[in-house]
């Protein structure tokens, strides 16, 4: 075989495998135009789930709605006897609202749905100022987080800042957690009336049907 007939089929397998990158190639573009193209489109989704209801088939604003989210994973059983600070440095567990309808929010500074709902929880100790109903936030912020944790709470007044600094609160619960925010309804005996797991829309009617049923008890 001569040297021009043994180039010839090296020739040929080099211009087929350089048409099969070329085309691996526009394959690669077509994938990353078609998920650039299907990701704007999720996120309009989501964003229109989280709007106001227009009869369609998502409903996002009744998933914020208290009333609809309450659980009652310990109905009528005491929260643990758990140490935590108030804005003084001084110790007080959940007993020590006993008397009042409370609403112990954990929460931190990290998570963003705690944040979110936080105005609302002010607003809902706002709408029942002078009766007696305590919005308890707690952050299980560490002690280097605990000025952000105060500054955030200073702007979501009449909210008073209470820490539990080892952020053991959430996981001693009877059920655990499930995750941030987490809330817990005490009635006036100290005893768990329900629970929220995640945001809650603590500022409409939802949420005051539940605590005055609570404070009717």
């Amino acid at each position: 075989m001569s040297e021009e007939s043994a180039a010839k089929p090296r020739g040929g397998v080099l211009r087929w495998a350089l048409w099969g990158a070329a085309a691996i190639g526009v394959a690669g573009v077509v994938y990353i135009i078609a998920q650039s193209a299907t990701k704007p489109a999720e996120n309009k989704t989501a964003v229109a789930t989280s709007g106001p209801s227009s009869g369609s088939v998502a409903e996002a604003p009744e998933t914020h709605d208290v009333a609809k989210k309450l659980e009652h994973p310990a109905d009528g059983v005491a929260p643990p006897a758990y140490a935590f600070k108030d804005a003084d440095g001084k110790t007080v567990t959940p007993a020590s609202f006993k008397g009042k309808v409370v609403v112990m929010n954990l929460w931190a500074t990290w998570c963003g749905p705690c944040k979110v709902e936080m105005p609302t929880l002010a607003k809902l100790a706002q709408a029942y100022a002078g009766r007696p109903v305590a919005v308890v936030a707690v952050s299980i912020d560490k002690p280097e987080a605990l000025a952000q944790a105060k500054a955030f709470i200073a702007g979501n007044a009449p909210l008073k800042l209470y820490n539990d600094p080892a952020g053991k609160l959430p996981f001693i619960l009877k059920p655990t957690a499930s995750g941030m925010p987490t809330t817990l309804i005490l009635g006036k005996d100290g005893l768990e009336r329900g629970r929220i797991s995640g945001e809650a829309d603590w500022a409409g009617d939802g949420a005051r049907k539940v605590i005055d049923k609570v404070l009717a008890e």
